[in-house]
């Protein structure tokens, strides 16, 4: 009972954080839009990134809510928010001149220290999240064949 308590807090979190951040962006769209310009990748990209990134936290936060679907979107957001880490290590050690933040809302106001520590909870939380499905599994395994 405790697990599934973790589990759903974990997965409420996530939901949080995925929601508000494509919610921002899209009510700064074209702050978003500036912002990812100025990243240091191609700006040809930036039409599809504008609409993938927010797209999927949307994605990964209904998957979330399903228990059905919970376990891919656990992956999902471990891997996101892995992609958004090491982008933050990158910023930390200075490979590119100038980078601004594109997330919405108030994380922009982080500085990359900050990111770093925020990303790696989240990390860490959908890490212990995807290892408490398994053990749930396992458990339902030995108690449906007992």
């Amino acid at each position: 009972m405790k697990r599934k308590i973790i589990i759903e807090i974990i997965s409420s979190l996530l939901i949080l954080l995925f929601l508000y951040a494509s919610v921002s962006k899209w009510l700064a769209f074209k702050t978003f839009i500036g912002d990812m310009n100025n990243q240091p990748f191609p700006n040809w990209m930036t039409p599809y990134l504008v609409v993938i990134i927010p797209v999927a936290e949307v994605l990964i936060a209904m998957g979330l809510i399903f228990e059905k679907t919970r376990v891919p979107a656990l992956y999902a957001s471990f891997v996101l928010m892995m992609a958004f880490t090491i982008y933050t290590v990158t910023v930390l050690l200075h490979a590119f001149r100038y980078v601004p933040c594109s997330c919405g809302g108030v994380i922009k106001k982080l500085t990359w220290p900050q990111h770093l520590f925020f990303n790696l909870f989240f990390v860490a939380i959908s890490l212990l999240g995807i290892w408490l499905k398994k053990r749930d599994a396992q458990h339902e395994v030995r108690t449906v064949g007992a």
